[in-house]
């Protein structure tokens, strides 16, 4: 028990810089506390007193602001950071050293007793603030949920899913299109330190690109006219690009 309890407080002094003390850990931080008093409902649950596993788990609910249903399964060294309106249910299970931030829910999207209803993370998931995980699916080893997405189908293995509905984003896939994507002067999904929505960064490098074709084109024009050669049909049919107004709504 107390290994349990020492590598509760380590993870959380590893993953939360604002953490400073092993007394401060233990004394102050919700997360923490939410996981031990599962630990004891999830005992009770197995132990096959249900009623008095679900008043822990109320009570825990009550103190932390953190609802964990004593069915559901945790692993080692889970960390969960704030916690405040997380909801985990029933079947779900957390597999060792997830990190779960704040306003996460782990739900069902089935009726059915006794079925496995909830959303199974892997080994070291990562799922981010206000995120919602909904249905029997996996999400596999060292996955990445982002902020606020909605995710109802299995996400891969050190894959990351982001948005409403939650795309897939792999890591292979990404590298390529992130290298292809530089070498055009825009990040493809713009995954960066500042926060930026990735479908925005997308489309404003999209915008981008096709502005500076738009410019070679101008410039070709203008050659051939230099040479003699006529383009009046090319300057009737050729469409313009106002990128700075196709910004301007992509923002909006």
């Amino acid at each position: 028990m107390f290994d349990r309890l020492r590598e509760d407080v380590r993870c959380v002094l590893e993953r939360d810089p604002a953490a400073r003390t092993a007394f401060e850990v233990l004394t102050c931080y919700p997360g923490v506390h939410a996981l031990w008093l599962h630990r004891l409902a999830h005992a009770c649950w197995r132990g096959g007193l249900r009623w008095l596993a679900r008043f822990i788990s109320h009570l825990a609910r009550w103190l932390t602001g953190i609802e964990i249903h004593p069915g559901a399964t945790i692993g080692r060294r889970v960390f969960i950071d704030h916690g405040m309106g997380i909801v985990i249910g029933e079947t779900a299970e957390i597999g060792d050293d997830s990190t779960i931030y704040q306003g996460v829910t782990l739900g069902g999207t089935s009726l059915a007793k006794g079925a496995k209803r909830h959303p199974t993370l892997g080994r070291g998931v990562i799922v981010g603030a206000g995120a919602q995980v909904l249905g029997a699916f996996t999400v596999g080893d060292g996955a990445r949920i982002g902020g606020n997405a909605v995710v109802v189908k299995e996400v891969p293995a050190g894959a990351t899913a982001v948005g409403n509905p939650a795309r897939i984003l792999h890591k292979e896939v990404d590298a390529a299109r992130e290298s292809a994507a530089n070498r055009m002067g825009f990040s493809a999904y713009g995954l960066s330190q500042g926060g930026d929505d990735p479908l925005v960064k997308a489309l404003h490098g999209l915008v981008d690109h096709a502005d500076k074709q738009q410019r070679e084109i101008d410039r070709l024009v203008a050659a051939l006219r230099r040479h003699g050669i006529s383009v009046d049909e090319v300057d009737a049919e050729r469409p313009t690009v106002d990128a700075s107004e196709l910004n301007r709504l992509v923002d909006e």
